[in-house]
């Protein structure tokens, strides 16, 4: 669920204090968004538009998948980075994503090892195939710039995710965070320009290279990590900024899906970004707009220029019509959910806003699981008995997800705020031991901006 927390001003040592005493804000209208692009996302991979008529004319010319991951990216770039500058605190910040995010992926991925058979394994055989790289590179979540298939197959979009972290933590360490709608012209015109011209997986070009990468990514990964943990702003600054370079060098040179999709998804996070401070009155409007207007215009130039052809054989999509149409309807739709954003949504999207997460992960498996047990039922393919594995899947997909959210999802997260105040309160000790000693050096708690 959105939802951005704010801290009381009596806070411990080592947060940040830029953040209001306020209540928790929900924002019910990012939160059906999700919930509806999550569910979109079932929806494409089950096929069920196949079963209606016109429903391949539709996927052809309008890939349900592009639409709904687009408008994920839209809504993350837009909440993300507020935030991270609302709570002030990028130890924080971290803790919180990595407690909102593994939980769950390591729940459901080790379940459909042991529940699924071979045959109908949620998880490819070329992961388990090469376990050791593959389960590294799925746990860094950076898998898909390390040209190594995603454990479950929607986690693509998940090393997207992370990177952008990445960038966001980077730049709010400097006192840069506001240039989104720079960063974002950036992308856009990269993917407009070069969009053809630089090629995926330049570095992992055999087997020794892509393990060296992933070995190198590893330890560079720990150690940013283990600075930006630290809680010391000197370490914290020097983590960012190393996670930050090892993003831009990834999906400058490695990301496996074509140049110019791979920066049209940072273009769009940052121009949703761009949008957050618009409305927050942070950068001048006519600069917000003109960032969206270029990035939306790059997204649909690029994809009518470089993704057809011979070309579309390696995008997402079957052509360009395919990406453009979703890449327009995603910004049409967050633009709706914009001007809707101060009216009360339904119960049941704002509730679907919620277990977004989970349904976006749980379903890949409940597909495979559902093919395995309705294989050999003798089902229908014509009328409305065709119509019932759809109709299995859905409701597994929901039932099983609202359970993952109250037994995985919010365990988790509450654990990772147990964490951070355990960390909190031992860097407090540690700043009192050295207010109490003359001869330390005072070490500042955390990260302020």
């Amino acid at each position: 669920m959105t939802v951005i927390e704010q801290r009381p001003a009596n806070r411990p040592a080592g947060i940040s204090d830029t953040a209001a005493d306020r209540p928790v804000v929900r924002l019910g209208w990012l939160d059906a968004l999700r919930g509806i692009a999550a569910l979109l996302v079932a929806v494409h991979h089950f096929r069920v538009l196949y079963l209606i008529p016109g429903g391949h004319f539709f996927h052809r010319n309008f890939d349900l998948g592009i639409y709904a991951v687009i408008l994920f990216f839209l809504v993350s770039g837009y909440i993300v980075p507020a935030s991270l500058e609302r709570r002030g605190d990028v130890r924080g910040f971290w803790i919180g994503r990595l407690f909102r995010i593994y939980p769950l992926l390591i729940v459901v991925i080790v379940a459909s090892l042991f529940i699924l058979p071979t045959a109908h394994s949620a998880v490819p055989s070329v992961v388990t195939d090469h376990p050791f790289r593959s389960a590294l590179a799925n746990t860094l979540l950076l898998h898909e710039m390390l040209n190594i298939p995603s454990a479950i197959g929607v986690m693509w979009t998940l090393s997207y995710e992370m990177v952008f972290y990445f960038f966001v933590t980077a730049l709010f360490v400097l006192g840069r965070h506001r240039l989104s709608a720079q960063i974002s012209l950036a992308f856009g015109a990269l993917a407009l320009l070069l969009g053809a011209a630089v090629g995926s997986n330049l570095i992992t070009v055999d087997k020794v290279s892509t393990r060296n990468l992933i070995l190198a990514c590893a330890i560079v990964v720990v150690m940013a990590m283990a600075c930006v943990l630290s809680g010391r702003t000197d370490l914290t600054r020097l983590g960012a900024l190393i996670l930050g370079g090892l993003g831009l060098v990834l999906i400058l040179g490695n990301a496996r899906a074509p140049f110019f999709e791979t920066m049209l998804i940072f273009a769009t996070m940052f121009a949703g970004t761009a949008i957050y401070r618009i409305q927050a009155g942070q950068i001048d409007r006519l600069l917000g707009v003109w960032c969206c207007a270029f990035v939306l215009i790059a997204g649909l130039a690029a994809g009518y220029m470089y993704n057809r052809g011979p070309a579309r054989f390696g995008t997402w999509t079957e052509g360009w019509k395919g990406f453009v149409l979703p890449f327009l309807a995603a910004w049409a739709t967050f633009g709706i959910g914009m001007l809707l954003r101060n009216r009360r949504f339904p119960r049941v999207l704002t509730w679907l806003g919620a277990i977004s997460y989970s349904v976006y992960v749980v379903h890949v498996p409940v597909l495979h699981g559902v093919h395995w047990m309705l294989d050999d039922a003798g089902l229908p393919e014509t009328g409305p008995g065709k119509f019932i594995p759809s109709l299995v899947f859905m409701v597994l997909v929901l039932l099983l997800s609202h359970l993952t959210y109250r037994l995985v999802e919010l365990p988790g997260q509450r654990l990772g705020k147990r964490v951070l105040k355990a960390l909190e309160r031992k860097s407090a000790r540690g700043a009192t031991r050295s207010a109490q000693d003359p001869a330390q050096s005072p070490t500042p708690a955390s990260h302020r901006a």
